[in-house]
Formats: C-alpha cells, sequence, structure tokens
C-alpha cells in the first residue's frame, strides 16, 4: 500500500497459437500478430482505460523476448535450470502444452471441442526450491497487507514439505516403492499404499492387466487441478499387487487412484485412512480397512 506500481500493457503474443492462429487465418504470423494487437489496443482506449503506451510491451518482439533469453542463460549458468521428462496437459489441436490453468472440465480453453490429453515430454524446468525459504521469508513481510488466503495458495505453491522418505517392497516385482510422507508417525496405520497414474510402475502393471488400460487413460486425462479439488469423488482401481509394510511386515494393497498426483513428493502415497481425509473417503468408497493408531489425550477440564 502506499506505492506508486509500473503497470504496462503487453501482449502475450509468441509461441504455437499465435502461429495456428495465423495459419487459420491464411495470414502471415507476424502480421496477424500485430493487426490483433492493435485491434486490441482501440478496444481499450475506446474504454477509456488509463495506461502509459509509451511502456507497451509485446512478447514476439526481440527487444523483449532477448531478455527472457538472457534470464534462461543466466539460470543455466547457476545450476538453476535441469531437463527431465515430465507429464504435461497437451492440446492435440494447438499441438502444443498448456498449463492447469488454462484446461476447463478436460477441455483446452481455446477450443472447447478438443480433450485435453496427458504425455509426456522432455522439458526444462526452474529450481524454484532453491528460492523456498526467500519466498516463505518474503510472506512474513506482506502478511498485513495481503488477504490470507492469496497467502495460503502461494505457500502451497512453493510446496516446501517437511517429511520423511520411506521405502516399501513391492511383492513380486524384485523392487522398492519410495513413499513421501509428512506423518512417519502413522505408519501402522497404512492399510493399503496408492501410485499416480502416471507413475512409471503402471506400465508395468498394465502388462499384467491390460483391461483397466482406459480407465488408468481416463485418470490421467483429467484436469490435475479438478484431481485434488475437495470434495471430488475419489476414484481408484487395485493392481492386483501388494506391497511390504517394512516397520511391521504387513502385507497391504496396492491401489492406483486419481487423488494422488505425480509432480507430488514420489508419486506414491502411504494411506492412513484414520488419520487423513482423502485416504478415509477412498477406503470408505471401496470398503478398505481403517485402523486408529493414535488417540488424542484425554484432558480433565480443571475448574477455577
Amino acid at each position: 500500500k502506499g506505492f506508486n506500481v509500473l503497470h504496462p500493457m503487453g501482449w502475450d503474443s509468441f509461441g504455437l497459437p499465435a502461429e495456428n492462429a495465423a495459419i487459420q487465418n491464411g495470414a502471415h504470423p507476424a502480421e496477424w500478430t500485430v493487426k490483433n494487437i492493435e485491434y486490441m489496443k482501440g478496444q481499450l482506449k475506446m474504454l477509456g482505460l488509463s495506461y502509459d503506451w509509451n511502456r507497451e510491451i509485446a512478447s514476439y518482439k526481440p527487444e523483449y523476448y532477448k531478455w527472457n533469453q538472457w534470464i534462461f542463460k543466466k539460470m543455466y549458468e547457476n545450476d538453476l535450470v535441469y531437463r527431465k521428462k515430465s507429464t504435461v496437459n497437451w492440446c492435440p489441436k494447438c499441438d502444443t502444452v498448456l498449463a492447469n490453468e488454462q484446461v476447463e472440465d478436460g477441455k483446452c480453453w481455446r477450443h472447447g471441442d478438443t480433450d485435453v490429453v496427458q504425455k509426456e515430454l522432455t522439458q526444462w524446468f526452474f529450481k524454484i526450491t532453491k528460492y523456498a525459504d526467500e519466498l516463505l521469508k518474503g510472506h512474513e513481510e506482506i502478511k498485513e497487507g495481503w488477504p490470507e488466503k492469496v497467502i495460503t495458495m502461494q505457500k502451497n505453491w512453493i510446496g516446501k514439505s517437511f517429511g520423511t522418505e520411506i521405502s516399501f517392497d513391492v511383492e513380486g516385482y524384485n523392487e522398492k516403492l519410495p513413499m513421501f510422507t509428512t506423518r512417519i508417525d502413522t505408519i501402522f496405520g497404512v492399510t493399503y499404499c496408492v501410485i499416480a497414474p502416471e507413475h512409471p510402475m503402471v506400465a508395468k502393471i498394465l502388462v499384467e492387466k491390460p483391461e483397466v488400460k482406459k480407465a488408468v487413460e481416463d485418470m490421467k486425462n483429467e484436469d490435475i487441478i479438478a484431481r485434488t479439488a475437495e470434495g471430488k469423488e475419489k476414484n481408484g482401481i487395485f493392481t492386483g499387487r501388494y506391497v511390504i509394510n517394512p516397520l511391521n511386515g504387513k502385507k497391504i494393497e496396492l491401489w492406483i487412484a486419481d487423488y494422488v498426483l505425480m509432480n507430488y513428493g514420489t508419486g506414491a502415497v502411504m494411506a492412513v485412512p484414520a488419520h487423513d481425509k482423502r485416504d478415509f473417503d477412498f477406503a470408505k468408497k471401496y470398503d478398505l480397512p481403517i485402523k486408529i493408531v493414535i488417540n488424542p489425550i484425554d484432558k480433565k477440564t480443571k475448574k477455577e
């Protein structure tokens, strides 16, 4: 509050969507992009919106994107970028990747007739986690002036979690399944384990159970945000495989479920339905065991 904020008008106009639009309209991408910017700029001026047009920017111009390239180069030189395979939202009509926010009810935001599919691609990533502590510290400085809801959303996006990684043996596969948990104290209450539909182990399972392939694909193609939305019904498939709890040696069922995401932790979850709401809902739906291992301490009210 109390500061003058620079608010230039910018045109997000660089990439395949602009090229595809030009192709559909039989025009050169450069000409089509400039024409549309001028048209939209005219509409904004007619509305009387007050922008400093001397500061106008457009992402298709070399004088703008050269700085994107410069920033990427500096991040690369400081070991702050890396490449890996990752599952992305893919629009077959746009022929490009979509952010989660650009997927609306499983459809591309540009054309409601096109189903978004999940595709594994090699991508560049920034090591945002290197800045997690600094970003969280910054939230303490602005918490008085920002809505609590916004700060909570940003903290969740930063995604720093404290917990334990523990491995379960997978019966019949001669391999271990690592899982991340923030509640290792509840491990004796694990009654089943869940992997994301994008998990690498799913490919092995589909060889044994090809009849569930369509159900797995439906899970993968579901909107990522919707999959974890509060109140959404959770869907799962029993793999026919079991994992072994490393602390008590008990054999428990291994499931594939849509409420587990590959981009959080290891993409595998030890489910403790007695002490986790999502696990509880899933266990009730599929009639899985629920074992209480932590009881609250009873406290007597002291009369003053």
